[in-house]
């Protein structure tokens, strides 16, 4: 049957495309550059002695990139001063923001708990997270995507649950069964990122919850200990060419420019996640020695971590994380101030003190 745009892809076919090669010399070089790439930065979270100290803020950054992509749009300091704030206190992007970091540990908490397999029922999960809802698989048809410009459909996924199901089965089979296919982990990625935008399982999220699966497959390969790589960065700079090469393997079948593009993504957001957090380790240790200086005989090992998990510290989250009382944290972040380590913002009736120079590290 001849594809139309208008119609929905109930013939979407096999994730493992046949007579299509995939192994092309210029595929072959990428993928060599992404993985030698992706290497050097697992590398270094394998070296790190505490990695959940940095990876809450490498995190946030993929959340926020993810969700800009579906314009949902928060500034870097509402979004750091949420992370500390109770959820009244945040508005709707935010929220959503956080939803998808929190997704992606449910994501994660989920393959650990099931030996190792992404299934279905975690990607469901996935989704009630991101949106705080209950939301399962789509079941009602109606469901197109168009152009936000002038209206124009560009794209019907498959209709009915039972279509719906049966091809994440076979996609479950294929992320799982290692035995099903000789091509590379990276190359697969591309395959199984594609199959699930195309397949569009949801009536909303598809588009965080199928970049949370890249992350989820990476670790489940053994080829991120972390789940620290945030393609999204990439995505957003091209998002255009991102949706156009996504509808050009649906219309023409064009594997090779998608398949370039995602081993692009991952290369590119593996430098720059190396830099990052070497850049981080690097001003971790400048900012200790400031540290004991300011602080003397009161240094608090748990106050440089918490520095470091959270850009926008305030005396109550010391309080809270009993890291210290309330006279003791506010003489600390005000020392910290005055000694330039920290820079205080006061907002409304609250005083936010902010690691300003690893929230440069985080933005740029």
């Amino acid at each position: 049957m001849t594809y139309r745009r208008d119609l929905p892809f109930n013939d979407l076919p096999s994730i493992s495309p046949t007579g299509v090669d995939l192994e092309t010399p210029i595929i072959l070089k990428k993928l060599t550059s992404a993985a030698r790439n992706l290497g050097e930065l697992n590398g270094l979270c394998e070296t790190l002695p505490d990695p959940t100290l940095l990876i809450n803020t490498i995190i946030l950054q993929e959340s926020r990139n993810s969700s800009a992509i579906e314009n949902i749009v928060t500034t870097q300091d509402e979004l750091y001063k949420a992370t500390i704030e109770a959820p009244s206190d945040q508005n709707h992007a935010t929220k959503e923001v956080l939803s998808y970091r929190d997704a992606l540990y449910v994501g994660l908490e989920r393959m650990k708990a099931r030996k190792g397999l992404i299934l279905t029922n975690s990607m469901v999960e996935i989704v009630q997270t991101i949106k705080q809802n209950q939301a399962g698989l789509r079941t009602t048809p109606g469901t197109a995507l168009k152009n936000a410009i002038n209206g124009e459909i560009v794209y019907t996924p498959p209709v009915g649950e039972f279509v719906i199901r049966e091809k994440l089965a076979a996609l479950e089979n294929f992320i799982n069964n290692d035995s099903e296919s000789s091509i590379d982990p990276l190359v697969r990625l591309a395959l199984i990122h594609y199959q699930f935008e195309a397949i569009h399982p949801f009536v909303d999220g598809n588009g965080r919850a199928g970049r949370i699966l890249n992350t989820l497959y990476l670790v489940q390969q053994g080829l991120l200990t972390q789940p620290v790589l945030y393609t999204s960065s990439y995505i957003v700079q091209y998002k255009a060419e991102y949706y156009q090469l996504l509808r050009g393997v649906t219309e023409t079948e064009n594997w090779q420019d998608w398949v370039l593009f995602m081993l692009t993504a991952i290369a590119e957001t593996s430098k720059i996640t190396t830099s990052k957090i070497r850049n981080i380790l690097s001003l971790r240790e400048a900012l200790e020695h400031k540290i004991k200086e300011a602080l003397g005989a009161s240094y608090n090992h748990g106050l440089l971590n918490e520095m470091f998990a959270l850009p926008y510290l305030k005396i109550e989250t010391l309080e809270k994380k009993k890291i210290a009382h309330r006279q003791t944290a506010s003489t600390w972040l005000n020392k910290l101030s005055n000694a330039d380590v920290l820079r205080p913002q006061k907002m409304g009736r609250t005083t936010y003190f902010i690691n300003y120079r690893l929230m440069e590290i985080l933005v740029n």
